[in-house]
């Protein structure tokens, strides 16, 4: 083990745990946006009151997702400051409109929001969550535009000079191919997680007082599941354009989720394999014929390559190398992603069904799978990250820079460890207390009836948020 090592396991930890509350806070926003717009519509104080209790639940996993993402600003400079030298006229466009634009549009916005209420206009104070929202959704757009430069490079001419590149074409990096597809499929993956929230929170109302009025939460449950199945589909939508782009821009990648090392035509994709440990030599498989290729092309019977004759062209190319994949991460992480997103999906289906005719899910089975429903789609987008991000490797840009020529030179292997085993310490830390946080406010239910402002006297009768902000 070496400094790039534990570079990329730091890296590693920290994004993974960093976006385990990205996905429910772009996708709560916008939820809790709807709340408020239907109370502001109706009257209903049902409405009202979802938004204050979701209201607690968002803020709370916003500010752990504010703790945690700065670190992945400090890792450019600290662990990859050559890669962040080499990509920096290009990589920082896009961050710096994350920045300047995105993110203090979502923070201002929700500043207002949270203070706002006995003291702006209800349609003023209804855009700010609104205007919060869509902060959040385009600092992820912002973001997808930079990692999508890595895995293809648009938009930019290399200096002879200084044997870096430089950005000639802004327009070009946002509308790359790969971050126009990667949008939709992340945000419809953000829309799961945070339905996934609303029907184990309110599924364990629901089933902990039968019989009693639960209104609230019989509608917040059947909302988050229909958010939840109809992400489902957009998600597999979303992701077979997205395949087809990957095979276009990253055969390797494609190849190596398939473990496919000789070219095929037609190509099979497996359900499930057992393979050699070191990933090189297929033992048994369970195949379903031409989907391969037509995940890849549309086409059924088109031919795929397999890794093999990609390493003979890239080693001609690039010079010589290993430039396959770690196979095992990438084909596992792979099905992982797409097995746990289709059971998420298969249970929300499942909750419909058993609200059907105004009936209450009383199955005990379906409410613990109910209960679990949120880790199912964050598993999904881990491990969907986790095929993205190894599935590009050995590259760190592709084409360009390989992941070994990125990392700090002048950090040493205790330094890295040291900082990794605090960071990781710390995190843990931070997610006794987010988890804490979550389900008490989560278990203390909606908050008590409380009056309707007097449109005649303005909104300073609007209550606040139970004095949770």
């Amino acid at each position: 083990m070496d400094a790039l090592d534990v570079a990329r396991w730091q890296f590693g930890v920290t994004t993974v745990y960093h976006f385990l509350f990205v996905p429910l806070t772009i996708g709560l926003g916008p939820l809790v946006a709807t709340f408020q717009t239907l109370w502001h519509r109706t009257g209903n104080p049902r409405y009202l009151r979802l938004t204050h209790f979701y209201g607690k639940l968002f803020l709370i996993n916003f500010a752990m997702g504010v703790v945690t993402g700065i670190v992945q600003e400090f890792q450019f400079g600290m662990n990859w400051s050559d890669y962040s030298r080499y990509v920096g006229d290009v990589f920082g466009a896009p961050l710096a409109m994350e920045a300047l634009l995105a993110f203090f549009l979502e923070s201002t916005f929700l500043g207002l929001w949270i203070f706002g209420w006995k003291k702006l206009p209800r349609r003023i104070h209804l855009a700010t969550i609104w205007t919060a929202a869509l902060g959040s959704v385009l600092s992820m757009f912002f973001i997808l535009a930079a990692n999508s430069w890595m895995q293809n490079p648009v938009g930019y001419r290399m200096n002879p000079d200084t044997g870096r590149p430089e950005l000639t074409d802004i327009w070009a990096v946002l509308t790359n191919k790969v971050a126009l597809i990667t949008f939709p499929h992340t945000l419809a993956a953000a829309f799961m997680v945070a339905g996934a929230l609303l029907v184990a929170v309110s599924i364990w109302h629901v089933a902990r007082r039968p019989g009693q009025d639960t209104a609230e939460h019989r509608f917040a449950l059947r909302f988050g599941a229909w958010v939840t199945l109809v992400a489902t589909a957009a998600i597999v939508f979303t992701g077979d354009i997205q395949g087809k782009i990957m095979t276009e821009v990253q055969p390797m990648k494609m190849a190596a989720a398939e473990a496919l090392y000789r070219t095929e035509a037609p190509a099979s994709f497996s359900a499930f394999t057992i393979g050699t440990l070191d990933g090189s030599r297929e033992v048994f498989a369970i195949k379903l014929p031409y989907l391969l290729s037509f995940l890849a092309t549309g086409n059924p019977t088109a031919s795929v390559q397999g890794i093999d004759d990609l390493q003979t062209q890239y080693a001609a190319q690039y010079g010589p190398g290993n430039y396959a994949p770690i196979v095992p991460v990438t084909y596992w992480s792979f099905r992982v992603m797409v097995g746990l997103g289709i059971a998420a999906g298969a249970i929300a289906l499942l909750v419909l069904w058993s609200q059907r005719r105004g009936r209450t899910p009383s199955n005990r089975w379906l409410v613990r799978a109910g209960l679990v429903l949120p880790l199912l789609p964050l598993g999904a987008s881990t491990a969907g990250w986790l095929f993205t991000e190894m599935g590009r490797q050995p590259w760190i840009v592709f084409g360009e820079l390989l992941t070994r020529n990125g990392v700090s030179r002048s950090v040493s292997l205790t330094e890295v460890l040291t900082s990794f085993l605090a960071f990781t310490l710390i995190y843990a830390l931070l997610a006794v207390i987010e988890g804490r946080l979550l389900f008490r406010y989560a278990r203390a239910g909606l908050p008590p009836d409380e009056p309707e402002p007097d449109e005649s006297a303005g909104d300073e009768d609007v209550p606040a948020l139970a004095g949770a902000y």
